[in-house]
């Protein structure tokens, strides 16, 4: 029901998706740019239409009854930000000990603008040993989709200077907000 819903919405509002969507078992997804909250409606419904299952990050002030109990069905793990000690390790951990798991993650980590990207999503997928699929929300052109796939090479700085400028050209729905800036 969600699948045929989202379709329906998409064709309503005019979205496109592009790209193919990855077959493998374990990755990051990242998304950009992340300026609204409509970034989120609009990437649940492009999970539910392909029937990605993935997991999110998600401050832990939205968890509170009823909404996290939604929000946990819906693959959200709370993240405790006064304390967020080794949450890379944490999160490693999490794909090491799961057969299947596709965590989505923005790398800005709030829709307000920041001055560089966070790069924990970097570091999880260079320790954890799995690829980082490289997601965008277009407002512009209405399209959701891929660019590819990126196997962490440890080269951090050479790394995301390929992602930033994947991601140059990519507006947002408060383009004031974002700074592709990564490093």
């Amino acid at each position: 029901m969600k699948k045929v819903l989202c379709r329906l919405l998409f064709r309503i509002l005019g979205w496109k998706m592009r790209g193919e969507i990855p077959s493998m078992k374990k990755y990051i997804v990242i998304t950009a740019p992340h300026t609204s909250n409509w970034d989120f409606f609009i990437g649940r419904c492009f999970a539910y239409i392909h029937d990605i299952k993935a997991k999110y990050l998600l401050k832990s002030e939205l968890y509170f009854w009823p909404l996290s109990i939604l929000i946990k069905l819906n693959g959200g793990i709370p993240v405790y930000r006064k304390n967020a000690q080794n949450m890379v390790e944490q999160i490693v951990q999490q794909f090491n000990s799961s057969e299947n798991l596709i965590l989505a993650i923005s790398p800005e980590g709030t829709r307000s603008r920041v001055d560089v990207w966070k790069t924990g999503f970097y570091h999880i997928a260079f320790k954890a040993k799995v690829p980082i699929v490289l997601s965008y929300i277009d407002y512009r052109k209405k399209e959701i989709g891929y660019f590819g796939t990126l196997e962490p090479s440890g080269d951090l700085e050479k790394d995301l200077k390929y992602i930033q400028g994947l991601y140059k050209n990519v507006v947002g729905k408060r383009q004031d907000l974002y700074n592709d800036k990564i490093y």
